[in-house]
């Protein structure tokens, strides 16, 4: 019996993920295997290895990456942990989309809660 949950995100751009994975302090290893429980593994394509055996991996599912990890022994909150990948992931694509569009980023603030304020410019 497998212990891998899944954890489907609202997160699209692999390479954006592999960045913001790494611009949060992970080693990310490339289309490898995710270790569980009882040395069972399931393939991903971005892998955070963990000193304790039980990996966390992001694979893609249609058009969508989803997480998968054996949680049990983990040693993270999951909810915490895609919180702070999301966040980073939006960041990071809100940034690109406003530059493409031509767009400046004029104030940058993090508030109590965590949530970040970002104010855009355009000189017409």
């Amino acid at each position: 019996m497998s212990h891998f949950t899944t954890i489907k995100v609202q997160i699209k751009n692999g390479q954006t993920l592999y960045r913001c994975l790494r611009e949060l302090g992970y080693h990310v290893e490339e289309n490898t295997t995710v270790r569980g429980y009882q040395k069972q593994t399931t393939q991903a394509d971005y892998v955070i290895r963990q000193k304790n055996g039980y990996d966390l991996g992001f694979r893609r599912t249609g058009d969508t990456y989803e997480l998968v990890a054996d949680f049990w022994g983990a040693g993270i909150n999951p909810e915490e942990f895609v919180q702070d990948v999301t966040q980073k992931y939006a960041y990071k694509t809100l940034r690109a989309s406003v530059e493409e569009q031509g767009f400046q980023v004029e104030e940058e603030e993090q508030l109590e809660d965590g949530t970040l304020r970002v104010v855009v410019g355009k000189w017409m």
